[in-house]
């Protein structure tokens, strides 16, 4: 992937599922030689900002909370690190955000969603939408499921979908271990289409960031994973 010299460093703000699946990839043989993990922030929920690693890192790579997302990007910019923000719940101070990568001239990506495979389910649903939207004996529903712990209902992902579909009904549970399941039906009296994506596990959701990583890694001002693929 890469040589040592030229690893990208990743600084983790948040130890939960995320982080601690971005740290196991990042330690993995296949990721090992591009990757390498130099600072953790929030292993324990009382811990703060690792001022000192995240200087050191080439990337910050936040999964923390919607309610300390700001001022962790506004610590990430002072540093003139490069930041990637996969928490959800925030979007109301994404323009806030902006600012701040606009006034410290940082790089930042954020994305409800970093999985690959959603990301291009996403496109699938975007097209499919603009095609069905041309024939009204068509309606669409949605449906999500994710784990009990998940604490944003509907999902940043469910939100994304229903940007692109409109007049979309769309369902949320929370229950059970699923890591996340997207689907969206077009459906009429004579036929239906259904789109679907499952995450089987947190794997393609660090992949992902990984990705993200290398991409934003050398860039300024604000992208979304659209600007990834």
């Amino acid at each position: 992937m890469q040589s040592h010299k030229n690893k990208t460093k990743i600084a983790l703000i948040g130890y939960g599922k995320m982080g601690k699946e971005i740290d196991s990839l990042c330690r993995d043989s296949a990721y090992s030689s591009g990757f390498e993990v130099v600072s953790i922030s929030f292993k324990k929920m009382t811990d703060s900002l690792d001022i000192k690693g995240i200087a050191k890192a080439d990337v910050a790579i936040d999964f923390t909370s919607k309610d300390v997302v700001l001022k962790n990007i506004e610590a990430v910019a002072k540093l003139g690190k490069n930041l990637i923000v996969g928490t959800t719940g925030w979007y109301d101070e994404l323009d806030a955000a902006k600012k701040i990568t606009a006034k410290y001239k940082i790089g930042l990506l954020y994305a409800p969603n970093f999985s690959i495979g959603a990301n291009i389910f996403l496109k699938m649903v975007d097209f499919s939408s603009k095609l069905f939207s041309k024939f009204p004996e068509y309606e669409v529903y949605g449906l999500e499921i994710h784990h009990k712990a998940k604490l944003d209902s509907p999902s940043g992902t469910a939100l994304k979908i229903s940007e692109k579909v409109k007049g979309l009904n769309f369902t949320s549970i929370r229950a059970g271990r699923n890591p996340g399941f997207h689907e969206v039906t077009f459906d009429s009296l004579a036929d239906g289409i259904t789109l679907s994506h499952q995450a089987y596990n947190r794997v393609g959701f660090a992949q992902g960031a990984l990705v993200a990583a290398e991409f934003i890694k050398n860039k300024k001002g604000v992208y979304t994973f659209d600007a990834v693929l």
